[in-house]
């Protein structure tokens, strides 16, 4: 019975750990809005074994009370986009938040490793490495809420996975409570372990189905000599897609980051935040944000930059750029590009698309969509940008000018989506580059993934979890 499992997770947790009562706004609704649940209760471990109890409780009930479908739902810092680490409505839902769990356990200078728990906010992360001398590369604008755990849950990706990868390809190693309450010691900081199926890559990005991640053993690297950062403007698509294909020539290894930002995207960051100077924008359809880590000097960085930029101009492929002198700059210039999703979220409610398709198909994938879409809805708004550099636009669709965004929400999202992803599907791209599947995009899937990667995901997730304790509903259903 469900007051008997909460008298239990109070015994194991502590009762100022239990929430069941006031607002619990904070772990019951998503960051953007789409949807409120209700929780049986908000619980928050503070150590792995609590984690583990708690899993346990609840698999337990659920054995002898099948009836009740108590689940869990684990939640980090409650920053996704795809509805998937809130609870549904029927108030059976346990969510088990790890932000208690927020210690740096160990730092391996030698081993370039950090080793973190779940509940640890990245900027955290970020610091700690920084104070080390090191770097730790993950960049996201949620970096200041967003934690590990769900980082990796959700196998986020940034600003700077064109260098680095997404969140899997920084981690080395993880501590993972089962569906069956035990634990996975999968911290190792080994770099070569061939001795069977890859667990570690299996839980990350699998948005807490498969289990609970409590800590990981994360990538670290040595701070950069001087980052530089230059902001461009461009005529077309096309001249991003040859400018970044210049940045690899003229910068190798050194090209940390590569962002696209529309025309239209940068206005919604003038009109809802008019301190920021915008440069550049105003005469052309894009801009782009680069970033020169090197290794030597300040002054090797800027003459590979600027070299660039000559070479860029000569060819046509930009028009005109600047490049930031000092750290205040280069902080303003990331500052505009991280405030378009705030920008967006001001201008009203909207339909995100986290998409990716090659760089080559990228500028034919836009022109295409774009059309389809003014076609389909005359007068629509698009708010384009993201990270081109690895074939990933956060291509979303605001409501034209004077319509009202909740109406258009609800009467044109089924359309948008359908247009958007077919035009992903005919470009050989992914309709989620980074944010995950959660529960807005679980329908979605099976139109767009080969039957039998969902035949192989399903058969995964039933052996991992056989009586659908972990977020069910999220990333795959059972199959019907």
């Amino acid at each position: 019975m469900p007051a008997a499992l909460l008298d239990e997770l109070t015994a194991i947790v502590g009762r100022a750990q239990v929430l069941t009562e006031g607002d619990l706004s904070a772990w019951e609704q998503d960051w953007r809005k789409r949807s409120c649940g209700k929780a049986l209760a908000v619980v928050r471990p503070g150590n792995t074994d609590e984690v583990a109890r708690v899993v346990r409780a609840c698999a337990e009930e659920r054995r002898q009370h099948p009836d009740s479908r108590v689940s869990i739902v684990p939640q980090g810092g409650n920053t996704g986009l795809v509805v998937g680490g809130t609870p549904d409505s029927s108030g059976r839902q346990i969510v088990l938040s790890l932000q208690r769990m927020n210690a740096v356990r160990a730092i391996d200078a030698a081993n370039l490793t950090l080793t973190a728990e779940a509940g640890c906010i990245l900027q955290m992360v970020q610091e700690r490495a920084a104070a080390a001398g090191f770097l730790f590369p993950l960049s996201l604008a949620a970096e200041g809420s967003c934690t590990i755990g769900g980082n990796l849950g959700s196998n986020a990706g940034g600003t700077q996975v064109l260098r680095f990868g997404n969140a899997r390809e920084l981690c080395l190693g993880l501590e993972v409570v089962t569906p069956q309450g035990d634990i996975w010691p999968g911290l190792s900081g080994l770099r070569k372990d061939n001795t069977g199926y890859d667990l570690r890559n299996l839980y990350i990005g699998s948005e807490g189905t498969l289990g609970i991640i409590t800590a990981a053993t994360l990538k670290l690297y040595p701070l950069p000599a001087a980052q530089l950062t230059a902001w461009a403007a461009l005529p077309s698509l096309d001249a991003a897609v040859t400018l970044l294909g210049l940045a690899h020539r003229h910068l190798g290894a050194g090209l940390t980051g590569f962002e696209l930002m529309g025309q239209f995207a940068l206005s919604l960051v003038a009109r809802h935040f008019g301190k920021l100077r915008i440069p550049l924008y105003q005469d052309w359809p894009f801009c782009v944000l680069l970033e020169n880590s090197d290794h030597q000097s300040e002054q090797h960085a800027r003459a590979q930059l600027e070299q660039l930029l000559q070479a860029a101009l000569a060819q046509g492929c930009v028009t005109d750029a600047v490049v930031a002198e000092n750290l205040t700059q280069a902080k303003t210039l990331w500052h505009i590009r991280e405030s378009i999703a705030l920008a967006q979220a001001k201008e009203g409610l909207n339909i995100k698309h986290d998409i990716s398709v090659p760089v080559s198909a990228i500028a034919a994938f836009v022109t295409t969509t774009d059309a389809l879409l003014e076609k389909a809805i005359p007068g629509v708004r698009l708010v384009n940008f993201g990270h081109l550099g690895d074939g990933n636009l956060h291509y979303n669709v605001q409501a034209p000018a004077g319509v009202d965004a909740a109406v258009f929400l609800r009467d044109q999202e089924a359309q948008v989506n359908q247009i958007v992803f077919a035009s992903v599907l005919a470009h050989d791209g992914s309709i989620s580059a980074e944010h995950g599947i959660g529960s807005l995009k679980v329908d979605h899937l099976p139109r767009y993934k080969s039957p039998v990667a969902l035949q192989a995901m399903r058969a995964i997730k039933a052996a991992l979890d056989p009586h659908n304790l972990l977020n069910p509903g999220r990333v795959v259903r059972p199959a019907r």
